[in-house]
């Protein structure tokens, strides 16, 4: 037993070992960031709002070649945390590759979308670890999902409208904090799994005495047939894949998410800032509002409840679903702000509300991915990203996220700790909190020692 309990500690750290490298790595490249700016200065375009954007070329070279590696890690990080890893895609867009700030959350929300749609995609496939039912809890999603995407429009228009500095400067308060939050949570959770391992140990080595006292009472022919190890094997009963997807949860979230989708095409087509183009933001209101006031009333009401606490559901109250309403809408603003997945804030939050690691990451990327995937249309409807360069690293980010999940699978089967999911989460947001808060800084320097317009930028002017 202790062998054996060597081994998966060592296994565990040289995995932290690798995760604390592969930080020290990207954190070296922001010394380099001026540099790089530089040496694209050549191939910067003004928009008629005065922001400058970088699109480089697609060229091979090292640079893709290093960025697709820290792209991987990302997504593979960001898809067991539930968190879609833009904390990393956006400095490694900006550092490595040589996009602008701006075009780098761009094209950072394809990476979450490809990243977080695969991890969907085999999220899917799995059930609820303890409970029989799904690990994505969809009441919780249908909740959260549709303030999150009102929050995604705000963020998006906030991004045009935000100076550098002060995007800088929310992204070091909020991921330190959050990171901290996390690191306690997780080193709450591995205590627990301790003591669940220790109570556990003990039980069976009382079970194994009382067999043995059994079984020398017994004749020879009864011990021929008594199988004690099945008898302790409980199987999970066989499920498919349909009986993992609530198809009226589903429905329900496609049906606003096609809703809000066509409010901000038809906005595209308007004059900015007109009449009809408020119009067409105010009416996100009512479409998103509506969606969850109607799940808010149903677990209010008792007709739902939140089904992966299990036996220890909550009795929500009505400033608690106020609270997780405005808690989503904050985690859009910050993830259209920002470049990042809303699973930064919401999968601390799952946590606080006590579902276990794999359910809180699995519903966090679910929702995720609906936002997400709205982003990457508002983007491109401001023509925020190349295609090209958004589809190649898309493709690598799905690859990523799969294998991130069946590493982190085995991991957990070996461990018997869900806590490293936690540990995941923490250490990501504390990376976004170095390497985006780097880049901001940097930049910052650079557009004081340049004497730089560091203002508020105005919507009504961006094209």
């Amino acid at each position: 037993m202790p062998g054996s309990f060597g081994s998966k500690w060592h296994g565990n750290m040289r995995l932290t070992e690798v995760v604390v490298v592969g930080l020290l790595v990207l954190a070296s490249v922001i010394a380099s960031a001026e540099a790089i700016t530089r040496y694209n200065g050549n191939q910067e375009t003004k928009t008629q709002s005065g922001y400058e954007h970088v699109w480089p070329d697609m060229e091979f070279g090292w640079r893709i070649v290093v960025g697709s590696i820290i792209a991987s890690f990302g997504a593979a990080s960001g898809s067991i945390g539930g968190v879609g890893g833009g904390g990393i895609y956006v400095p490694m867009l900006a550092l490595i590759i040589g996009f602008d700030t701006k075009s780098s959350a761009a094209v950072s929300k394809c990476m979450i979308t490809g990243a977080a749609g695969a991890t969907v995609f085999y999220n899917i496939k799995q059930r609820h670890p303890t409970l029989e039912q799904p690990i994505i809890d969809y009441d919780l999603a249908l909740l959260f999902q549709p303030m999150l995407m009102l929050g995604i429009s705000l963020g998006v228009a906030f991004n045009v409208i935000f100076p550098d500095w002060l995007i800088t400067i929310l992204i070091i308060i909020l991921f330190i904090g959050l990171s901290i939050k996390s690191l306690l949570k997780g080193i709450e959770t591995w205590k627990k799994e301790t003591l669940s391992k220790k109570e556990a140990t003990e039980s069976l080595e009382l079970t194994d005495i009382v067999n043995q006292v059994e079984e020398s009472e017994c004749e020879p022919e009864s011990l021929s047939n008594t199988t004690p190890k099945e008898s302790k094997q409980v199987k999970r009963p066989k499920f498919s894949v349909h009986d993992n997807i609530y198809w009226k949860e589903l429905g329900f979230l496609v049906g606003v998410w096609v809703i809000i989708l066509a409010l901000q095409i038809a906005k595209n087509y308007t004059t900015t800032c007109s009449m009809l183009y408020w119009i067409l933001n105010l009416l996100q209101l009512p479409v998103a509002g509506g969606a969850s006031i109607y799940e808010a009333v149903r677990l209010y009401k008792g007709r739902r409840r939140i089904a992966s606490k299990g036996d220890m559901d909550i009795n929500l109250r009505v400033y608690q679903l106020v609270f997780y309403c405005a808690c989503a809408v904050v985690a859009g603003i910050v993830a259209g702000l920002l470049g990042i997945g809303g699973g930064f804030i919401l999968g601390p939050l799952f946590l606080e509300l006590g579902m276990p690691p794999q359910v809180s990451s699995a519903t966090a990327t679910f929702a995720m991915t609906f936002s997400a995937s709205m982003s990457v249309v508002e983007y491109y409807l401001l023509k925020r990203f190349p295609i090209p360069y958004a589809l190649y690293l898309f493709c690598v980010t799905v690859i990523s996220a799969l294998v991130g999940q069946l590493v982190i699978k085995k991991l957990i089967d070996v461990l018997g700790r869900a806590s490293v999911i936690i540990f995941t989460l923490s250490i990501t947001m504390f990376a976004t909190a170095l390497l985006l808060g780097g880049l901001g800084l940097v930049k910052m320097v650079d557009r004081i020692q340049h004497k730089e317009y560091m203002g508020f930028y105005s919507l009504c002017a961006y094209t």
